[in-house]
């Protein structure tokens, strides 16, 4: 099975982070944290526009999600299990593909990778299906994993199995909590 998957939020679990420093950004109090999480989870885009934040203020909540460290950002449990059991995993992500090679080599997780298109590859945002159409014709993807609606919809156009992670938007073939469930869940 050749399987793409988005990076945060479904490989490693970066939102904590992102939400601390959204939360900082904003700087009020009486936002919470599973407010911010619940808009970073639709997007990025809808997070800003939502809490109506300024260009400084995004600019510095991307230059500080930048510069978060490789140790500092967990891949989710049972993750190499599952990288295992795919013939080949590819990466399409918004993230910067400088930030996303330093995270998966401090991890050793730089192997179970075949290709990668990122955010500064050029390729239009996701839910654009033209980065999964590359990959795809590149690698036939059989599955394509991630935790926002924005990461199947490309697949869907493009008739290839979804799977959403911790996230229960209907629309996905299949849906995981947690990866010890994954040769459960997809087979």
């Amino acid at each position: 099975m050749n399987i793409l998957w988005d990076f945060d939020g479904t490989l490693f679990n970066t939102y904590p982070a992102y939400t601390a420093i959204v939360k900082e950004a904003i700087g009020d109090t009486n936002i919470t944290d599973k407010e911010i999480f619940a808009q970073l989870k639709i997007s990025f885009t809808d997070a800003f526009q939502y809490f109506q934040l300024t260009e400084e203020q995004i600019k510095t909540i991307r230059k500080k999600a930048r510069s978060l460290k490789p140790k500092d950002l967990k891949p989710f449990p049972y993750l190499e299990d599952v990288l295992k059991l795919a013939d080949k995993n590819v990466i399409m992500t918004h993230k910067e593909r400088e930030d996303v090679t330093a995270i998966l080599a401090y991890h050793k997780l730089d192997d179970y990778f075949a290709e990668m298109v990122a955010g500064d590859d050029g390729y239009l945002r996701k839910p654009h299906p033209a980065s999964y159409e590359f990959l795809h014709q590149k690698h036939r993807i059989d599955l394509v994993v991630g935790d926002r609606e924005i990461d199947i919809l490309p697949a869907k156009l493009l008739g290839i199995k979804t799977c959403l992670f911790q996230n229960k938007t209907p629309g996905a073939n299949y849906y995981l909590n947690d990866y010890s469930e994954f040769t459960r869940v997809v087979k």
